[in-house]
């Protein structure tokens, strides 16, 4: 979680024609997957492409990461640069000790994910839908774990080993059983 204060601030409504004081909040921010299906909801896209944001969907962003229910509407207008260095390094920490590194990684055509399909990972994998509040970061990390350790133990046995195997196992049930065949 990431806490950005935000101080006392004003501001020129420019539709109003007044000027609006925000008074001093506190964000609690979670990069999240819950956090990424409400922004995806509004705009119908993939939000972890690799095209660049609006300002408007950033800030729409900052207010899905908010957790705190209490905060003023006109907020997210008083962030300024410093803070959203602050927020995307946020965003960008792993989260997380672990690394990742697949063989032959970058070839192919890669999936364009989306928080459904971030869902769909987390069900397949028998993942607690609970964790869907964590970094989404470590997250994908655990997801990738989950793959690799997948993949490492349903690797096909060389076809000698699996004929040895079962030559054992059959030998077993013979003595077991107390038969030739």
């Amino acid at each position: 979680m990431l806490l950005l204060k935000i101080p006392k601030s004003e501001y020129y409504d420019e539709a109003k024609n007044e000027f609006v004081t925000i008074n001093e909040q506190t964000l609690k921010l979670e990069h999240s997957l819950i956090s990424i299906s409400k922004w995806e909801s509004k705009y119908c896209k993939p939000f972890l492409s690799k095209e660049p944001k609006t300002v408007e969907e950033t800030l729409y962003y900052i207010e899905c990461m908010n957790t705190n229910s209490r905060s003023d509407p006109n907020i997210y207008l008083c962030i300024n640069n410093d803070m959203m260095d602050e927020i995307n390094k946020y965003i960008e920490a792993p989260m997380t000790a672990t690394t990742v590194n697949y063989p032959g990684r970058g070839r192919g055509k890669q999936e364009q994910l989306t928080s459904e399909l971030i869902y769909y990972y987390m069900i397949e994998a028998g993942v607690p839908i609970e964790l869907e509040k964590w970094h989404l970061n470590r997250l994908l990390i655990l997801l990738q774990v989950i793959g690799i350790k997948r993949d490492t133990h349903s690797k096909k046995m060389p076809k000698g080993q699996v004929m040895r195997n079962n030559a054992s196992l059959n030998a077993a049930r013979r003595r077991a059983m107390h038969s030739k065949g």
